[in-house]
């Protein structure tokens, strides 16, 4: 059975780094061919993709937050890490991450991906 575990903080300051770790159980994150993703939904806003580590080690990023937000993975300990640069109030959402297989067409929720297996949630929320 494949669980995604999340963890990371929920209040945070602006200009702070977001960190949110993902732990995954029952399958390697570099098995072929799965890619390992983190969705956000702002409050009263639709998904939106973030990005993407792939079985491989390389990373995917939605085209606006490319300078903002990196993906890295840590195999020994099946996680992978979202650090999200200089939040701000416009941050606060739900994060989850979330295991993609290539889709036939790229979208705003979920980027180029279709997404099967999904982590509990975790709320951040961006305040002074």
């Amino acid at each position: 059975q494949v669980e995604l575990q999340q963890s990371g903080p929920v209040l945070m300051s602006p200009s702070q780094t977001l960190s949110l770790t993902c732990t995954v159980s029952g399958v390697s994150i570099t098995t072929n061919f799965y890619f390992w993703n983190w969705i956000r939904q702002p409050p009263g806003k639709g998904p939106e993709w973030m990005g993407a580590i792939a079985y491989s080690g390389n990373t995917y990023f939605s085209p606006p937050l490319k300078s903002l937000a990196s993906i890295s993975r840590d195999t020994s300990a099946n996680q992978f890490t979202l650090r999200l640069n200089s939040v701000t109030p416009e941050d606060t959402a739900i994060y989850y991450c979330a295991r993609g297989s290539i889709a036939a067409q790229y979208s705003h929720s979920a980027g180029p991906f279709n997404f099967d297996i999904w982590g509990q949630g975790t709320q951040v929320t961006v305040s002074s």
